[in-house]
C-alpha cells in the first residue's frame, strides 16, 4: 500500500489536473453543479454494482469517479468563492470529532448501537429539528424506509425483540389480504406499502440490508432469465411458443449453475 506522503502526492496530481481541466478542456469548462448531478448518481450506482459484485478493481474504478466528482463540485464552488476542497475535507473532520465524543472527548460506550445514539442525539443538539432530516427526498423508496428505521430506532422509538417485527409483518399480511378481497385498489396499495414496511423493519432486526437484498435477488433472476433467453435461441424457439413446463426445465437448469 501506497505511503500518506503518496497518497497526499496522488491527491494533489488529481486537484492539478482538475485546475488544467477546467481552464482548458471545452467539455469541462461547460459543467454546472446541475449537469454534474445526474452523473454523481449515475457513477454512485455503478459503485454500488462493483461492491455488490465483489470486483475490488471496479470498485477502485468506481471509487476513483466517485472522487473526480467531489474534487468536480469542489473545484465549482471555489470559483464562486463559496469553497474549495480545503474546506470540504475541513467540514467533514469536523463533523466526524464532533459526533464521535467517545473517541475524541471523554464520553463512554458499550457497543455499536450507542454510537448510533449519540450520533442522533448530537445531530439534534446541532439545530435538527428532526431526525428524518438527514434522509434525502430523492432516496429510492426501499432505501427511504430503511433508513427512516435507522434513524428513529436511533433515538429508542424501535421494537425490543426480532418476533414483536415478525408479528407486525403478520399483521399487516392480514390487513392486505382483507383488502384484496375487498378489491379496493387504493386501500390495497396503503396496506401492499405498510407490508414492505414492516418487512424492512423485520430486515433490520435480522442485520440484513434490504436494497442490498433485493438487488442480488435481481441479480440472480435476470441471470437466470437470461440463460433461459440463450437456451431458446439454441433450439430456434421463440419464448413466447413455449409452454411454462418447456422454459421451467432451462429454469431448473440455470439455478444449477
Amino acid at each position: 500500500m501506497n505511503t500518506r506522503e503518496n497518497q497526499l502526492k496522488a491527491f494533489d496530481r488529481l486537484l492539478t489536473i482538475m485546475d488544467e481541466l477546467r481552464a482548458q478542456c471545452p467539455w469541462d469548462k461547460k459543467q454546472t453543479m446541475e449537469t454534474l448531478r445526474h452523473l454523481t448518481i449515475e457513477e454512485t450506482y455503478e459503485l454500488g454494482d462493483a461492491i455488490l459484485d465483489n470486483d475490488l478493481e471496479e470498485v477502485k474504478k468506481e471509487l476513483g469517479d466517485v472522487l473526480l466528482h467531489i474534487v468536480f463540485y469542489s473545484k465549482i464552488g471555489s470559483e464562486t468563492n463559496d469553497f474549495d476542497i480545503a474546506d470540504v475535507c475541513n467540514g467533514i473532520c469536523e463533523k466526524l470529532i464532533n459526533r464521535h465524543p467517545h473517541i475524541y472527548s471523554d464520553v463512554k460506550v458499550e457497543n455499536e448501537d450507542d454510537v448510533k445514539r449519540n450520533w442522533e442525539n448530537l445531530k439534534l443538539k446541532e439545530g435538527k429539528n428532526s431526525v428524518l432530516e438527514g434522509v434525502p427526498n430523492s432516496l429510492p423508496a426501499l432505501v427511504k424506509a430503511n433508513r427512516i428505521q435507522e434513524k428513529v430506532a436511533g433515538v429508542g422509538f424501535d421494537w425490543e425483540h426480532p418476533n414483536q417485527v415478525w408479528e407486525k409483518v403478520e399483521e399487516e399480511l392480514a390487513e392486505f389480504k382483507v383488502e384484496i378481497k375487498k378489491g379496493n385498489q387504493k386501500a390495497m396499495e396503503s396496506e401492499f406499502g405498510d407490508v414492505l414496511f414492516s418487512m424492512v423493519n423485520y430486515a433490520r432486526f435480522l442485520k440484513i440490508n434490504p436494497e442490498n437484498a433485493l438487488e442480488r435477488t435481481n441479480k440472480k433472476f435476470s441471470k437466470r432469465f437470461q440463460y433461459l433467453e440463450e437456451k431458446a435461441k439454441a433450439i430456434n424457439k421463440p419464448l413466447k411458443d413455449m409452454t411454462l413446463a418447456e422454459m421451467d426445465v432451462f429454469w431448473e437448469e440455470a439455478k444449477s449453475l
